[in-house]
C-alpha cells in the first residue's frame, strides 16, 4: 500500500478508529471472511467495550445523589473510536447488561432500580451521547483537536441533558437542586476527562497518518 492510499485511507469520512486498528475485511484480497468471523468482531469488540465501562465506573468519588465515576470518559473514548453504531450498541448493551442484574455499574450497582434512581438519565445519556459522537467521528470530527473538542463538548451536553433532566423528575421537579447535584460538582472533572479524550483521538490518528 502507497503513501497516498494510506492518507487516503484515513482521509475517509466513514472510517473509524477501531476500523483501523482492527480491520474488518480480510487481510488480503484474495481471502473471503466468514460469516461467523464477522459476527465475532463487532462481539468482541462490544464485550471489551462493556468490559472497559464496568472498570471505569469503579472510578468512584461518591458526593452527593451523583457520584463522579470515569464513566463519561469511556462513552467519549468508545464513541469516537467504535463509530455511532457500534457506540451506541456497547454502551446500550453496558446499560441492559447492568439492568438485567450484572455488578457493572458504580459501586457495582445493578438493577432496574438504579435506571429508575437519580442516575437513571445519565445511562439513557450515555447511549445517545456515544451515538451522536460516533456519528461526528464517521464525519472526520475526531481527527482534529478543534473538531473532537466540539464534538465531545456536545456529546457531554447529552449526557448532562438527559441525566439532569432525570434527576430533575427524581427530586420531585426542582431543577435547581437538579443542577446543583448533577451538574455543577462534574463541570471540572468532566473537562478534565473531556481533554484527555481530545487529546488521546487525534494523536492516534496522527500516528496511524505517520506509520
Amino acid at each position: 500500500m502507497t503513501s497516498r492510499t494510506v492518507g487516503n485511507t484515513l482521509a475517509s469520512p466513514r472510517t473509524t478508529l477501531i476500523d483501523r486498528l482492527v480491520p474488518a475485511r480480510a487481510a488480503t484480497p484474495n481471502e473471503t471472511a466468514t460469516p461467523a468471523a464477522a459476527a465475532l468482531r463487532p462481539l468482541l469488540l462490544v464485550g471489551a467495550g462493556v468490559l472497559f465501562l464496568a472498570l471505569l465506573a469503579q472510578l468512584r468519588v461518591q458526593i452527593g445523589p451523583v457520584p463522579i465515576t470515569g464513566q463519561t470518559l469511556g462513552v467519549l473514548l468508545l464513541g469516537a473510536a467504535f463509530g455511532a453504531r457500534l457506540g451506541a450498541l456497547t454502551t446500550g448493551a453496558y446499560a441492559l447488561l447492568g439492568l438485567a442484574g450484572l455488578p457493572l455499574f458504580a459501586g457495582g450497582g445493578s438493577g432496574l432500580a438504579y435506571l429508575l434512581g437519580p442516575t437513571g438519565g445519565y445511562l439513557v445519556g450515555f447511549v445517545v451521547a456515544a451515538g451522536l459522537l460516533g456519528m461526528l467521528a464517521q464525519r472526520g470530527w475526531d481527527k482534529t483537536y478543534v473538531r473532537a473538542a466540539g464534538a465531545m463538548l456536545l456529546a457531554t451536553g447529552v449526557v448532562y441533558l438527559f441525566g439532569v433532566g432525570w434527576l430533575t423528575v427524581a427530586l420531585g421537579g426542582d431543577l435547581s437542586a437538579a443542577l446543583a447535584a448533577g451538574l455543577a460538582p462534574f463541570v471540572v472533572g468532566d473537562l478534565i476527562k473531556l481533554g484527555v479524550a481530545v487529546t488521546l483521538l487525534p494523536t492516534a490518528w496522527h500516528l496511524l497518518g505517520r506509520k
